[in-house]
């Protein structure tokens, strides 16, 4: 069975300090949590401070973005080199990265040079309110995979996140019936491109206004696999819970 995997996204929020709190604040419940792959994301400046806590605990920490370069002349932006001894993961195109900072261009190479080093991506994809109206979330899903995957062969650790842009911060989340039905289209998906074999074993997380209060509606859907977690996130009762439920509904289905 795939391991279902909670990650929270921290996004531009948190001091080193604040990161320094709140992981502090997290760490003694997530470390006894079983059947869950928890992992958080603060920004850039945070990332050695927290890997630093967490390093002998089951926690994981990720990138939120990086540069697809090894090195070079690219002010302002952090490597794979920079980040691969201190995160297990690196979030790759996240709307907000594409629809602020052009990232559609980058997201092949920035997947491929994760891979290289080590670094498990997590590919986000989803649809605009207009598109999803429109009828066309299979088409923009289907060319946001095929433009993100191509040239790639193995992608044995990659994590897919589907974050339909309409609920992102929006307080509307997908219901469990639809981010299910949408997820399955996905995993279809990589079936085509790749085989039926890698398509049940890849991991696709729900995102977009996924709280507490309804994470159990999301991990009881069969083809959902976690959650990548926004405010929420910042919020320790609220993440703890989150990975409290996800961690039941998955004993549960393993009996």
């Amino acid at each position: 069975m795939r391991i279902p995997l909670i990650a929270g996204n921290w996004k531009m929020n948190t001091t080193i300090e604040e990161a320094v709190a709140l992981v502090g604040n997290l760490l003694k419940e997530l470390d006894k949590i079983d059947n869950v792959e928890k992992l958080v994301c603060p920004p850039f400046i945070s990332l050695r401070a927290v890997s630093e806590i967490v390093a002998k605990s089951s926690v994981k920490v990720g990138s939120q973005n990086m540069h697809y370069e090894e090195k070079g002349a690219f002010t302002g932006e952090v490597s794979p080199l920079m980040i691969k001894d201190i995160c297990s993961y690196v979030i790759i195109g996240h709307s907000e990265r594409r629809q602020y900072f052009n990232d559609d261009s980058y997201i092949n190479s920035k997947i491929k040079a994760a891979i290289k080093y080590g670094i498990a991506p997590i590919l986000c994809v989803g649809e605009k309110a207009e598109e999803n109206q429109q009828g066309k979330t299979n088409e923009v899903l289907e060319r946001q995979l095929e433009q993100a995957l191509t040239g790639i062969d193995d992608i044995v650790n990659l994590v897919i996140a589907y974050e339909p842009i309409w609920a992102i911060g929006t307080g509307i989340s997908a219901s469990g019936k639809q981010a299910n039905q949408t997820i399955d289209l996905i995993r279809q998906k990589i079936s085509s491109l790749y085989n039926k074999q890698i398509a049940l074993n890849v991991r696709i997380l729900y995102g977009g206004s996924a709280n507490a209060d309804n994470i159990a509606e999301f991990m009881c859907q069969p083809q959902i696999d976690g959650a990548l977690v926004g405010g929420a996130s910042l919020k320790p009762e609220q993440f703890i819970s989150m990975l409290k439920q996800t961690s039941s509904i998955y004993y549960d289905i393993k009996k």
